[in-house]
């Protein structure tokens, strides 16, 4: 099993906010989005790798659980930790005040493999996923 995890910061920008200096519920997905690409970096399997792997990931499916609003300027702290592997990619996110280290939103998205050329799905990671996570797991 690896265990393979990447944290970043962010600052909740003015143009992510409501009229209550809220975080509009949408942009948690994005503040996600950053975090998956830095994990999927740690591994060297990043869009860009997928693509030249000849494997699209979509998302099939995307969870989160709002304890606590972000507000505008709010430092926030996203780590995204790889859950699945094997059949599908599954990652956990955490996303908390840098400051307080309060939790704000937790959540999850599921991507699975699929052909490029055939649109096929693939009910088991490519070998490139396994390869690339034991050359990183392995430093």
């Amino acid at each position: 099993m690896f265990k393979l995890s990447a944290t970043i910061d962010v600052e909740v920008p003015f143009h992510d906010v409501d009229a209550m200096s809220v975080a509009w519920h949408g942009h948690y997905v994005k503040y996600f989005e950053l975090a998956r690409c830095a994990l999927l970096r740690r591994f060297d399997y990043d869009y860009p790798q997928m693509q030249t792997s000849g494997y699209l990931w979509p998302i099939v499916e995307c969870h989160l659980k709002y304890v606590r609003p972000a507000l505008y300027s709010q430092k926030l702290r996203v780590e995204a930790r790889l859950l699945e592997y094997e059949n599908r990619i599954k990652i956990a996110y955490l996303i908390s005040d840098c400051i307080t280290g309060e939790r704000l939103t937790k959540g999850y998205t599921t991507q699975v493999a699929i052909d490029a050329k055939t649109r096929e799905l693939q009910f088991l990671s490519p070998p490139i996923v396994l390869a690339n996570l034991e050359r990183a797991c392995a430093c």
